[in-house]
C-alpha cells in the first residue's frame, strides 16, 4: 500500500496527519449543533475533539447539551483500544430515528475520562452536524465518526484504499 501523502495545512487550518496516536482529547469552544427530523436535537459551546492521526476530528458533546428524549439507548457495544467499550445509543429527532447513531464510553479507560457523560454522533446519519455555522462532512467508510470541516486537510482513513493506514 501507498504511504498517503498529506495535504499542506492553509493558514487556521490542522492536518489530521499531525495528530496523535494514541488520540489526544482537545477542548473546544466552537459552538456545534446536530440536526434530525429538521429539529435541532443537540446545541454545545463545550465539546470535546478525539484527535487522532489520519481521522478527522470526532466530536463529543456533554450529554446535558442534547434535547431530552432524543437519546435512546440501542443494544450492542464495540470496544476501542484507546478508550474502552462504547455503549451506543439510536437518536430521534422530528419523528424519525436514526438506529445506533451516537455513542458513548460508560467507564472510559485512563486518559479518556474526559469523554465520561459525552456523546458522539455519527454526522452521516443524521440530517446535518454544523460547526461554527460550517456544515460538516461526514467522514468517508461508514464506520467512524470524523467530522470533516474547513479547518482540517487530509487525506482521511475511511476512503478507499485506506484500511491498512
Amino acid at each position: 500500500m501507498a504511504r498517503p501523502r498529506p495535504l499542506p495545512p492553509g493558514p487556521g487550518q490542522e492536518s489530521v496527519w499531525d495528530y496523535p496516536r494514541p488520540p489526544a482529547v482537545d477542548a473546544s469552544r466552537e459552538s456545534v449543533e446536530i440536526w434530525l427530523g429538521g429539529v435541532r436535537i443537540a446545541l454545545s459551546t463545550r465539546p470535546l475533539r478525539v484527535l487522532e492521526t489520519s481521522h478527522p476530528p470526532t466530536y463529543y458533546l456533554p450529554t446535558a447539551d442534547v434535547l431530552e428524549g432524543a437519546l435512546r439507548p440501542a443494544s450492542g457495544s464495540s470496544y476501542c483500544e484507546w478508550k474502552g467499550e462504547a455503549a451506543y445509543y439510536d437518536l430521534v429527532g422530528g419523528g424519525l430515528v436514526a438506529p445506533r447513531a451516537a455513542w458513548t464510553y460508560p467507564r472510559p479507560t485512563r486518559g479518556f475520562e474526559v469523554l465520561l457523560d459525552h456523546v458522539a454522533v455519527m454526522p452521516g446519519a443524521v440530517d446535518r452536524c454544523v460547526v461554527d455555522d460550517e456544515v460538516v462532512t461526514p467522514q468517508a467508510g461508514g464506520f467512524y465518526g470524523g467530522w470533516i470541516t474547513s479547518r482540517v486537510v487530509g487525506p482521511f482513513k475511511g476512503e478507499p484504499g485506506t484500511w491498512g493506514w
